[in-house]
């Protein structure tokens, strides 16, 4: 009788602390986009509050993604000193310091505060996916398909808030964009607790935990990091473009904007989508192929039959969706342990976001080159193609060996 009441306590107690651990990853998740979106419906507002030039405003909103590939690399050994947890929740607090600074006004602040989300962001992008395979080394894809969703989500309700609150408040978007430091004051008031239960367990680390070959002297390495990159130009190439494409071919400025909102809400069914099926196979290469394919056929599509633009939203956005969730799970699914996985995540996000960051500037120069949309359109749909390409090979069942 004994025997079974403690065997069902330890259930509960590990049932306790999945659930727990599931929480405080969506809620992580909660915090790594709205920050830095949310800033695109009120860029004029700050432009013209603290006339910044067109260049400046640019440099804005591309500075997150420049500290994400600046940083990236440095996440893996920040979380070898502190712990996985503290540092998570370090990077969380460097969050809720950058917003604050960025809403203060103090001159510099702004892009101080912007530098500082920048890197608490890219710091929890790369040590979310090392988290995810520790705590849930066999639900690694559904949980990576929820927490995206979640990032998605709350990006789409912050872009819709942020101007309400912009225009009805004496503080316009100052506040607008600070009330988010709130989200991560309430995740690091959530994950204390965890913070302090598994400081012992990160400092008892045995040595075959930490050991692991560096990703960057691996080919499958390189193939996880380059469709992480090649992703991330489909995403921001069409964050960066697809309103403008849209209105030079006749479509409203409200419409293209609705139509930007039902991206990023369709994308939030496409991660939880992507998160169910990917464990359904022996491999990856099928979806990771199918979702490449998709963006190859949205960039042709945009090219040659502008007039259906919708149908090419829907696409892409079902693809950038599938594609996101299957990059942050393959930091897991092919390293051998956690610390593996934030090496991996650091390599390929500081390549992909310093793709990403690459890819609407040379798209934007490409449209001055041509005179029209076509060869960027055409040119991207080839990037498109080595991007499913590199969804096959990254996406064979192995992982990066032992040192």
């Amino acid at each position: 009788m004994m025997l079974g009441t403690s065997r069902q306590t330890q259930r509960r107690e590990r049932t306790a602390r999945f659930g727990f651990a599931f929480i405080g990853v969506l809620l992580i998740a909660a915090n790594l986009r709205v920050s830095f979106v949310s800033v695109g419906p009120v860029l004029s507002n700050i432009s013209s509050d603290l006339e910044l030039s067109t260049t400046a405003a640019g440099f804005l909103t591309g500075l997150p993604l420049i500290a994400f590939a600046v940083f990236s690399p440095m996440a893996p050994g920040f979380a070898a000193r502190l712990g996985l947890d503290r540092a998570m929740w370090v990077s969380l607090l460097f969050l809720a310091l950058g917003i604050v600074l960025r809403s203060l006004p103090v001159s510099g602040f702004l892009w101080a505060g912007t530098a500082m989300i920048g890197l608490g962001v890219a710091f929890l992008n790369v040590l979310v996916p090392s988290l995810v395979k520790r705590d849930f080394p066999l639900k690694v894809s559904q949980v990576t398909g929820s927490y995206t969703a979640v990032q998605a989500g709350i990006a789409a309700i912050g872009a819709a808030l942020v101007v309400p609150v912009a225009q009805t408040s004496p503080a316009g978007w100052r506040l607008a964009l600070g009330i988010w430091a709130g989200m991560a004051l309430i995740a690091m008031a959530v994950l204390l607790p965890w913070l302090r239960r598994h400081v012992s367990e990160n400092k008892s680390a045995s040595p075959e935990d930490v050991s692991y070959r560096s990703p960057w002297s691996s080919a499958l390495g390189w193939q996880v990091t380059l469709f992480m990159g090649l992703q991330s130009i489909a995403f921001y190439v069409l964050m960066g473009w697809l309103p403008t494409i849209e209105q030079d071919h006749g479509v409203s400025a409200t419409t293209a904007g609705l139509h930007l909102s039902l991206f990023l809400l369709i994308n939030v069914f496409a991660s939880l989508a992507a998160g169910s099926l990917l464990h359904r196979g022996t491999d990856q290469r099928l979806i990771a192929f199918v979702s490449g394919a998709l963006m190859v056929v949205t960039f042709l599509g945009l090219a040659v039959a502008p007039g259906i633009t919708l149908l090419w939203v829907v696409v892409g956005s079902v693809g950038c969706g599938s594609l996101i969730v299957i990059a942050l799970s393959l930091f897991s699914l092919r390293s051998l342990n956690y610390p593996q996985a934030a090496s991996l995540s650091g390599m390929a996000q500081c390549v992909g976001y310093g793709l990403g960051a690459m890819g609407p500037v040379l798209f934007g120069a490409l449209r001055e080159l041509s005179g029209d949309w076509t060869l960027p359109l055409l040119v991207t749909a080839g990037i498109m193609a080595v991007l499913a390409v590199m969804g096959l090979l990254a996406g064979r069942d192995r992982v990066i060996s032992h040192a």
